[in-house]
């Protein structure tokens, strides 16, 4: 278990959706969390997230980067970077900047684009841009994008050949619904695992795995995955997030809904 709890653990946005920037980082720190992944802007297809614009608003980012600090909250991942066939990598300067403002260690990429020769150029582009504003770059694989395993997001980001600074963020859900296994988790090159993302889930997959991954999944303890042993097949001391979305419980006060996603992981860590 020591080697578990050299992983600290970070509060991921879905799991307090309806939560503005500023009180996603106040829920975390009153949950004991060290960071937090935020998304930059709110997205359609989560629709219980409230306005908020990062982007546009210097005011907004101020406040957000002092209250971070207050906190000694880190700002771990930011999320959207979703790149697609059509996508021009500059198009992200302004979230990219905001992100570095901010103190974002990682930014979150999704590829959707089916040729494999643009996409590794756009990604690639991408992880140039990025690393303009100092930022590190974690690919999630994801099944219904085109960087649908483990292995297919090892091979992307092998490509660029930037071990420690372009990698990828292994989030337990995907990992089984795409068939990849601990051992293969384990078994990563050096320098190319940046991130973990906790949840639970059973083992066989409901219908609808996008509707699960942003809005159902389990509290740990309440399915079959095995969190302990997916914590200690990351590299020592990678940060770790409890991405816990349940859209079932949204009538409960965002307080107590958080407190139960991180008892329940740090009870299935062993971290009681």
């Amino acid at each position: 278990m020591d080697s578990i709890r050299s992983h600290r653990l970070s509060l991921d946005h879905i799991t307090a959706v309806d939560a503005t920037p500023r009180l996603l980082a106040e829920t975390a720190a009153q949950a004991g969390c060290s960071g937090i992944c935020l998304f930059m802007e709110p997205m359609a297809v989560l629709p219980t997230m409230p306005p908020f614009d990062l982007l546009h608003d210097p005011h907004a980012r101020r406040e957000l980067a002092r209250c971070l600090a207050d906190l000694g909250i880190a700002f771990d991942l930011a999320y959207p970077f979703t790149l697609t066939g059509r996508t021009d990598p500059a198009s992200f300067a302004a979230a990219l900047e905001t992100a570095a403002e901010l103190g974002a260690d990682l930014v979150n990429v999704l590829a959707y684009d089916r040729d494999p020769a643009r996409r590794l150029d756009i990604f690639g582009r991408f992880c140039d841009r990025a690393a303009e504003f100092d930022l590190r770059v974690a690919v999630e694989f994801y099944p219904p994008s085109q960087i649908g395993s483990l292995a297919a997001a090892l091979e992307l980001v092998g490509a660029i050949k930037r071990p420690g600074r372009v990698g990828v963020n292994v989030d337990i859900l995907h990992l089984i619904r795409s068939r990849g296994t601990l051992a293969e988790l384990k078994a990563a090159p050096a320098g190319s695992i940046l991130y973990g993302q906790l949840c639970d889930g059973m083992l066989a997959a409901p219908e609808d795995i996008e509707h699960e991954a942003s809005r159902a999944r389990l509290l740990a303890g309440e399915g079959q995955f095995d969190l302990a042993g997916f914590v200690a097949a990351l590299p020592p001391q990678t940060p770790i997030s409890v991405e816990i979305p349940r859209d079932h419980a949204l009538a409960l006060p965002r307080e107590r809904r958080v407190a139960e996603a991180l008892d329940s992981v740090r009870a299935a860590l062993g971290w009681n």
